[in-house]
């Protein structure tokens, strides 16, 4: 009896030691079984760098803010790429967007917006003239600042994205795939703001749209983001 307790503690052990990638490959497994796209980390093991966002104290009690990152440094081929995060609410608070190069003491970017719907917001970096440097790594931040004077109130998401050359041949996969599917090449080639850029403008064309919906929620659902994937699973009201 001794022997077989001891071998089932050690079992028990084994399979509480690698649950957690064991969760991990089935919610990718379930995702891909179901069509949704599968988003694969390029940077497995990399400290997170996403921190998230909702309030605090008095005021807009309730607010929510999450940027639309991975845990880790997202990767993006595009030089001036648009942005994307997510409100639970509107608010007459300022919103602020900053982008900030690592090491750097300047931002690139310091915005201020309205934030006057509920959902999924935009920022156009190229709009706004700005380009981020290739292979440099950038920090950007939404924050909710209720007051100027003291930002240790500050409501604040943030997350990192680098500039990487793209590889010839997930383009060329990205053009044979069709618009509709180029979203899933660049997921699964770890193109994380390609992925949410390329479906979001698909989203913004056919807002009513369920299947471009819920291929945006199951990304969000695979990075941790549950409140802006149920945003989108309720039709983006």
């Amino acid at each position: 009896m001794r022997n077989v307790s001891t071998f089932t503690l050690m079992l028990a052990a084994l399979f509480f030691l690698h649950a957690p990638v064991a969760v991990q490959a089935q919610t990718a497994s379930s995702a891909d079984s179901a069509g949704n796209f599968v988003y694969k980390p390029p940077m497995r093991g990399a400290p997170a760098r996403r921190v998230g966002g909702a309030t605090r104290g008095s005021g807009d009690s309730g607010l929510v803010l999450n940027v639309l990152a991975p845990d880790q440094t997202g990767l993006t081929t595009l030089a001036q790429p648009t942005l994307y995060w997510y409100a639970s609410k509107a608010t007459n608070t300022s919103i602020e967007v900053t982008l900030i190069a690592d090491n750097a003491e300047v931002p690139v970017l310091s915005k201020n917006l309205a934030l006057t719907a509920a959902g999924v917001q935009s920022i156009d970096l190229a709009q706004l003239g700005v380009t981020l440097k290739p292979d440099t790594d950038y920090e950007w931040y939404v924050s909710a600042v209720p007051d100027a004077d003291q930002r240790s109130k500050d409501v604040t998401s943030g997350g990192a994205i680098r500039r990487v050359a793209i590889d010839p041949a997930v383009r060329a996969r990205a053009d044979a795939a069709g618009e509709r599917a180029a979203p899933g090449v660049y997921a699964e080639a770890g193109l994380w703001y390609d992925a949410i850029a390329a479906l979001s403008t698909q989203i913004a064309r056919s807002p009513g749209d369920a299947s471009l919906r819920a291929q945006r929620a199951a990304l969000l659902e695979q990075v941790g983001l549950p409140k802006a994937a149920a945003f989108d699973r309720a039709g983006g009201s």
